[in-house]
């Protein structure tokens, strides 16, 4: 089958494109605004169907966003040192230590493209990817689009919510609380876009509490 034509294609290929991006950065440096670029391309050459609408309930999203923004920063803000502990901080899950250079901390045009990545592509691609095919997948691997959006299945759920957890490394604890809150909202609203809105809401306000507050280490 032509991969153009895959159902799956426009709810996986962004992801995929994002990671091959995060993979390549390995070896040489990939700078934020061809990652924003190549991303959001992506989105739009391929994903334009499934993302038509707007969100049912966007002042609830918005609320909801920030909701998850405390969750992420709660525990280090109310228990100091939160994610140093050994259940963060290992060789499995990785370290709690961001991977910007303090030179790009005050450069203003990679800091505009990084905001733009997380506030912007990520939320569209890992949405598309996550609550949009992923959680319908799992319920019907042989034909996914017989699946409405937000249809509840248990194993489909925390299973969602769990493999959402390990993409945050040494966050994984409120990666994995902001998957179980993304995949209700998902079941509950019923809508790709509110489920982009509350995600775009929280990396926002992560992305300013990053840069204002001099927190790095969230920017993994």
């Amino acid at each position: 089958m032509d991969w153009r034509r895959h159902p799956a294609t426009p709810w996986v290929l962004p992801i995929a494109v994002f990671i091959a991006l995060l993979m390549l950065q390995q070896i040489v440096p990939v700078p934020a605004a061809v990652r924003f670029l190549v991303s959001t391309g992506t989105i739009v050459a391929v994903s334009r169907k499934p993302l038509r609408g707007r969100p049912a309930r966007p002042m609830l999203s918005i609320l909801l966003g920030l909701a998850v923004f405390a969750i992420w920063v709660g525990p280090d803000e109310i228990f100091p040192g939160w994610h140093e502990s050994v259940l963060f901080n290992n060789p499995l899950v990785g370290h709690p230590a961001g991977n910007t250079p303090p030179a790009s901390q005050h450069d203003p045009v990679f800091l505009f493209f990084r905001i733009a990545v997380s506030v912007v592509a990520v939320p569209i691609l890992e949405e598309l990817f996550w609550r949009g095919w992923l959680m319908r997948w799992l319920i019907d691997s042989n034909n996914f689009e017989r699946v409405p959006l937000g249809t509840y299945a248990p194993a489909a759920f925390w299973i969602v919510a769990a493999l959402f957890a390990t993409e945050h490394g040494s966050y994984w604890d409120v990666g994995f609380a902001a998957g179980i809150v993304y995949n209700w909202w998902m079941v509950r609203t019923r809508s790709l876009w509110d489920c982009i809105l509350a995600h775009a809401v929280t990396n926002g306000a992560l992305a300013a509490y990053v840069v204002l507050a001099g927190q790095w280490q969230y920017w993994l």
